[in-house]
């Protein structure tokens, strides 16, 4: 099981809410940061800011995300290594759904 992102990363990661049925939590990376490889079950993200960033994972392969603030973007089940690609910082809400 991958590791949990708050746990693998509690510099850009934090628990806004949770309850039995959602966890809530605020991403913020500074520009160029970089996480630790960790997971997400199913989960919708909400850009507060626009985001140009990178996904590696476990496998070596990578994938670039963009978004504009206000986007809502679903994600599937994930263990990755994200990357802010911007100058700028970026933040994110991101509710992950249990199972």
């Amino acid at each position: 099981m991958p590791q949990d992102a708050v746990t693998a990363d509690p510099k850009h990661y934090k628990v806004e809410f949770e309850d039995d049925q959602v966890r809530v939590l605020r991403i913020k990376y500074g520009p160029g940061e970089k996480s630790a490889m960790h997971g997400h079950p199913r989960s919708l993200g909400v850009f507060l800011t626009d985001v140009h960033g990178r996904f590696t994972f476990p496998d070596g392969s990578t994938e670039e995300i963009q978004g504009k603030a206000g986007d809502f973007v679903p994600f599937p089940e994930t263990e990755h290594l994200p990357e802010n690609l911007s100058d700028r910082p970026m933040e994110i809400i991101f509710m992950e759904f249990k199972r």
